[in-house]
């Protein structure tokens, strides 16, 4: 059974820092791109940020740049994302999810939306007070 697992949620003041960890189930995350979405109450998963497989491409979305970095531990086979400079609005339930087990994610790769990538973790809830 193929599936991730997500850690490092938490509750943390405005302005702080969390680390997210990515780890893979029954395969080999390092092959495949993985990207982390967010989830806020009453509001559509988005994307935050994504790292490819062949190259280590990084992408982010706008409101996270310069304060995110997405990172791959390859001896490890994990994914990190390091959130600085958290902000109340970053406040929501994060999920990592993997994408590449089929060609139609080539289509669009990192771009693609969450039906789009085909594993994902169960979420790990970051809350920001201010």
């Amino acid at each position: 059974q193929l599936r991730l697992v997500e850690s490092g949620g938490g509750l943390v003041q405005s302005g702080g820092s969390l680390r997210l960890t990515c780890a893979a189930s029954g395969f080999t995350l390092n092959m495949y791109a993985v990207k982390w979405f967010r989830q806020a109450p009453g509001k559509e998963r988005e994307g935050v940020s994504c790292i490819t497989a062949t190259d280590g491409t990084t992408t982010y979305e706008d409101s996270v740049k310069d304060r995110f970095t997405i990172s791959r531990d390859k001896g490890k086979n994990l994914v990190h994302l390091q959130m600085n400079g958290l902000q109340p609005e970053d406040t929501g339930v994060y999920y990592c999810a993997a994408g590449g087990f089929r060609a139609s994610w080539y289509i669009r790769g990192c771009s693609a939306g969450p039906s789009e990538f085909e594993v994902w973790g169960q979420g790990t809830q970051v809350t920001v007070s201010s």
